[in-house]
């Protein structure tokens, strides 16, 4: 490596590369259920199937997250905002 390139990158990182967490970006899995390219109702049975579960199991329960992540990934923020608010205002028309 040349001189200019450890200054440039010695400037850049002025933080280190030990203190950067490392993130890994994971999209929902292949589901058999849902084999086209549009994914809205992988996205709305996805969130439902964690809200069962976690009403069936218990938030703790481990195997829910598997549905929250799918459901994280593939649906838009403010559709869960609105389904969230739906389920507390008592007016969501899906049934959990």
């Amino acid at each position: 490596m040349s001189e200019e390139g450890a200054a440039a990158g010695g400037a850049a990182g002025e933080g280190g590369a030990g203190d950067v967490e490392e993130f890994v970006l994971e999209t929902a899995p292949f589901d058999p259920r849902f084999p086209n390219q549009n994914q809205t109702k992988h996205c709305y049975t996805s969130f439902l199937d964690h809200k069962r579960c976690v009403k069936a199991r218990g938030e703790e329960f481990a195997a829910c997250d598997y549905f929250r992540r799918v459901y994280t990934s593939l649906c838009p923020n403010a559709w869960v905002a609105k389904w969230e608010e739906q389920i507390q205002a008592g007016t969501f028309p899906g049934n959990i």
